[in-house]
């Protein structure tokens, strides 16, 4: 098993022209003494929808990091794959988030079910946890319920690991990661409880997990929930994958995974107090919020490079329904917010930015526009050479906010 470091930060590359620019953020936190491990990431619909290979992300990881003589660990991420999409990042990726969101509720075989149910007389009853003050009342109605939630998407988990391991000739030299957080309802610290017992049962050292949290991760934007509710949520699940780690035996390694964990401000100051107080690691994952500095990088260089930006923003109203309907449950966009192509066609650079870039006090800043281009990179990836050029000729401005927006926004406010 490769271990995982104790803090790990997700950057999405679309384009493989940005990891230059995100590495100089985890080098320049490094000299403020925040030590955090980048983690490229990049789904298999990522892939799909822009034409790349995981290679290419490999190979821009392994450039920047040679270019710009970075010493430290990195890790490659095949990002939500499943047994039907992971082949391809076999060879290049040495961290895998095993995806079986879609898998929840399917039902294992009753036979199974009870055997869990059998092996796990300590899950009933009053169950403490240190650092929890009130103990879990779980029944084993309780737990039934939760295996026939759970328990098979654990196994389909375990079938993912062990393809895995097969293809890399038997050897476990990587970081395994198991990801419930696109789904529909929220997994409570009992049932994460019952899940890890699960995985435990599986043989997957897992070392990083992504619950379903309270309230909304829509992506590219704050936090959406009652902040004393996630507060309360989020210790309990540090509590409780504590005690998972003593109790089953798991990777002490093991740490939370915060997924579409970009730009929510309003809980970083709530994480960053959890992890004071208990000394937790965390994996964080930020994606798309890096293509948005792209465009925001473009839009403030001006002339042609605004116009291209523009007519990102038209023709990603224009396609609307299908470039949302893969990220249908983590955006909210509201129709009537969004503004015509023709009035976006008339702003200015700094109109552009004010309405793209993430800075809540401003008074131009669009949260609906936001979410709407951060779902609208296949726009981009459809003008292929026209927007890598783009990216090369305004490389500095671009550069720049890619750089700062992980630094300054993200970086320091969770873990300086």
């Amino acid at each position: 098993m490769k271990t995982c470091p104790k803090f790990t930060f997700g950057v999405g590359d679309r384009f493989a022209h940005g990891a230059h620019a995100q590495l100089t953020a985890f080098i320049e936190a490094k000299k403020l003494g925040i030590d955090i491990v980048p983690v490229w990431n990049k789904s298999n619909r990522e892939h799909n929808i822009i034409g790349s290979e995981p290679s290419q992300t490999r190979a821009a990881a392994d450039k920047a990091v040679a270019d710009l003589g970075w010493t430290g660990d990195y890790l490659l991420d095949a990002d939500h794959i499943n047994l039907s999409t992971v082949d391809r990042f076999v060879a290049p990726c040495d961290f895998f988030t095993l995806d079986v969101a879609d898998d929840i509720g399917e039902a294992a075989a009753p036979e199974d079910v009870a055997a869990f149910i059998a092996k796990h007389p300590e899950l009933i009853g009053t169950v403490s946890i240190a650092g929890i003050a009130r103990p879990f009342e779980i029944t084993t109605a309780d737990v039934e319920k939760a295996a026939n939630k759970f328990l098979k998407a654990t196994q389909k988990a375990a079938a993912i690991y062990q393809h895995i391991v097969a293809a890399k000739g038997g050897v476990d030299q990587f970081v395994t990661e198991v990801s419930m957080d696109e789904t529909d309802s929220p997994q409570t610290p009992p049932e994460l409880l019952i899940i890890l017992a699960a995985i435990a049962d599986q043989g997957i050292p897992i070392q990083t997990i992504a619950p379903k949290f309270t309230g909304r991760f829509n992506k590219g934007v704050d936090y959406v929930g009652d902040l004393k509710q996630f507060e309360t949520e989020f210790n309990d699940d540090l509590a409780v994958i504590a005690h998972a780690v003593k109790t089953y035996g798991l990777p002490a390694t093991l740490k939370l995974s915060v997924h579409s964990g970009s730009d929510k401000f309003s809980i970083y100051p709530i994480i960053k107090e959890a992890l004071r107080r208990t000394g937790a690691g965390l994996h964080v994952k930020t994606a798309g919020t890096n293509w948005l500095e792209e465009v925001i990088g473009l839009a403030e260089a001006g002339g042609e490079a605004l116009d291209l930006a523009k007519k990102i923003y038209a023709k990603s109203l224009e396609k609307k329904a299908a470039l949302c309907e893969p990220y249908a449950t983590v955006i909210d966009i509201r129709d009537e917010k969004l503004p015509t192509a023709e009035e976006v066609n008339g702003w200015t650079s700094e109109q552009f930015t004010s309405a793209l870039r993430h800075d809540q006090s401003n008074p131009g800043y669009n949260a609906d526009l936001r979410q709407l281009l951060h779902v609208g990179f296949k726009v981009a990836a459809q003008l292929g050479d026209t927007y890598l050029n783009a990216l090369i000729e305004n490389r500095e401005v671009v550069s720049r906010n890619v750089t700062g927006n992980l630094l300054e926004r993200h970086m320091k406010p969770l873990f300086l």
